[in-house]
């Protein structure tokens, strides 16, 4: 080969390599940080195919297959250091007789994942079942006096913060333990129905206080507090988690936590996180805040009918999350500023 077609040979192959590196979009692209897999809401019993409160099907027992073919799929790629489960592993309707089994059975699932860890935060099915004492230690939640918030590090630019969303909740605890208390008299204040479950007569986000919600207590506020303060020190992005929502754009009012409001107000003091991940609110949602932080509501496992899935993986970049989903659960880009 001559010189000269050696050098338009070069120009030739810099340019398909150019090209490579640009997505259909005009956007440039690069290999992801770090991948994790997600799922929630399996909400597993074995019982018969029912119906939620508003009569949308849920499939019982279709649920823990679902998570079957969503470890499948994760150990089929070979590249998600983790998996996030949103909680709700099984369902209320579960045989108290039979909690402590299906919850098993449904851990041992995921178990099955070779990646690296499962990382669970609790939901108020979950308590329905189980008390936090017996909980906690099957998802192997490392507890101090039965907290079920923490956080982690899957690469030193991010960190992930798991937060305890019935920490102040009629359920969980013992009928006279404080935090409980604490729970009845909120909701004594805030709901004047007869049933606590029931939103009737409450309007917008007031729809939230409900018994099937909950609240962080002040501890855990001034730990999370605590953490973007690290963070932000340490120059890392922060993904918050939670089982309940966080944002009124992104899901029903009445699937809210109830302190969503003072817990943004922590957030939103600090430029180092870049998106609010939940489950509860089975359908599904979206929403970008007033100070551009993504709020992602995952589709629930619960109701997909047989055959269809909803699971996904995140693959994170310095300046986005792509949420990669299967079936009934949506793919979502969110892009951010890279600095935090």
């Amino acid at each position: 080969m001559l010189a000269t077609e050696h050098f338009a040979f070069f120009l030739f192959v810099e340019h398909l390599e150019r090209d490579a590196m640009v997505s259909s979009n005009g956007q440039a692209t690069t290999q992801p940080r770090f991948s994790f897999g997600l799922i929630s809401d399996v909400q597993y019993a074995d019982i018969s195919d029912g119906r939620s409160f508003h009569g949308v099907p849920r499939y019982y027992r279709h649920s823990i297959l679902v998570l079957q073919r969503a470890v499948k799929e994760w150990n089929t790629h070979q590249k998600h250091m983790f998996v996030l489960n949103f909680g709700d592993i099984v369902d209320g309707f579960c045989p108290k007789d039979q909690s402590l089994g299906a919850v098993q059975k449904v851990v041992d699932e995921f178990e099955k994942f070779k990646g690296g860890p499962v990382y669970h935060m609790i939901g108020n099915h979950c308590l329905y079942n189980l008390p936090r004492s017996q909980l906690l230690p099957l998802l192997k939640i490392q507890s101090l006096d039965g907290r079920a918030y923490y956080d982690f590090s899957p690469v030193p630019e991010y960190r992930f913060v798991v937060l305890d969303a019935y920490d102040i909740s009629a359920i969980g605890w013992p009928q006279d333990h404080p935090k409980t208390l604490e729970a009845m008299k909120i909701l004594g204040e805030m709901n004047p129905n007869e049933d606590k479950n029931s939103p009737d007569n409450l309007e917008g986000p007031e729809r939230r206080f409900v018994m099937f919600n909950g609240g962080l207590g002040k501890e855990q506020i001034e730990w999370l507090d605590g953490v973007l303060l690290d963070a932000t020190i340490l120059n890392q992005k922060v993904i918050v988690c939670c089982h309940l929502p966080l944002d009124p754009g992104a899901a029903s009012k009445a699937t809210l936590l109830w302190n969503y409001d003072e817990v943004m107000n922590v957030i939103h003091r600090y430029n180092c996180v870049k998106a609010c991940l939940a489950g509860h609110d089975h359908k599904g949602g979206y929403s970008i805040d007033s100070h551009g932080i993504h709020h992602r509501v995952f589709e629930a496992a619960l109701e997909c009918p047989p055959a269809t899935n909803a699971f996904g993986y995140i693959d994170v970049y310095d300046d986005r999350l792509s949420l990669i989903g299967t079936d009934r659960m949506e793919s979502t880009d969110m892009h951010f500023s890279p600095s935090s």
